[in-house]
């Protein structure tokens, strides 16, 4: 007699999987998108306008971010609320770094909330109140007005650590729950890359927050060049 999965065992397994294909690989693309401002704000405006030019995009983004965000979201709530932490009577490694998920999970929960609000939609007074969508000859300007401030910078890199420390970790649950990496040796391995991973997408992220306010980011100006020859969309005044 077959074994029929309980809800519990398939929602989780959606969780997860929510969270790699397609989140994590719009993080990738998010990332790489952002990097562009390290060439200047001609390079990084066109990069966003190209985005708006995809077809069928707001379908894409409904249906291809924004449910499955809300989806990992509230649900990874759930499982936060159900933990039981026993790092105080275990204390090995792999029980912290659980532990590391579920905050940072929660904190991003509320910091995406932030971002989408702050950027996406420019609805947060006191703040910008222009939104990116729609005003891809203002992206640059509306981002580098909001990373001028430094609480706004700071909390900004806050959310890149922890969504790189997220992804990459989740990346080592959905190998290691899905059955892909199976061994202890495997699995070591597996967890080392995982920090890797979380390295790069945090030095990458914050490389790319700061191109905002330095060109170039941390990198030195010298390799960084803005390409001449776009064209220059006209500026509009922002509200």
């Amino acid at each position: 007699m077959a074994i029929k999965p309980s809800r519990t065992f398939l929602l989780r397994k959606l969780h997860q999987l929510s969270g790699i294909v397609p989140l994590g690989l719009f993080y990738f693309a998010h990332m790489f998108t952002n990097s562009k401002a390290m060439n200047g704000e001609a390079v990084f405006e066109k990069a966003v306008q190209d985005i708006h030019e995809i077809p069928y995009l707001l379908l894409i983004e409904i249906f291809g971010i924004f449910i499955p965000l809300i989806f990992h979201s509230v649900y990874g709530l759930i499982i936060s609320s159900e933990a039981r932490p026993n790092v105080l009577q275990y204390g090995y490694a792999r029980n912290w770094f659980y532990l590391i998920q579920r905050i940072s999970g929660v904190f991003l929960f509320f910091f995406i909330f932030f971002h989408v609000l702050n950027l996406r939609f420019g609805l947060i007074p006191g703040l910008n109140m222009t939104p990116v969508a729609g005003n891809a000859n203002l992206a640059f300007d509306i981002v580098s007005g909001e990373f001028a401030n430094p609480w706004i910078l700071g909390l900004y890199i806050l959310g890149i650590g922890a969504t790189a420390w997220h992804l990459a970790y989740g990346f080592f649950l959905f190998a290691v729950d899905w059955g892909i990496v199976i061994g202890e040796k495997a699995q070591r391995a597996t967890l080392y890359a995982s920090y890797t991973l979380a390295a790069i997408l945090f030095l990458v992220g914050v490389n790319a927050a700061v191109s905002f306010v330095r060109p170039c980011g941390l990198f030195p100006r010298a390799i960084c060049t803005e390409p001449t020859g776009l064209l220059e969309v006209p500026k509009t005044k922002r509200l």
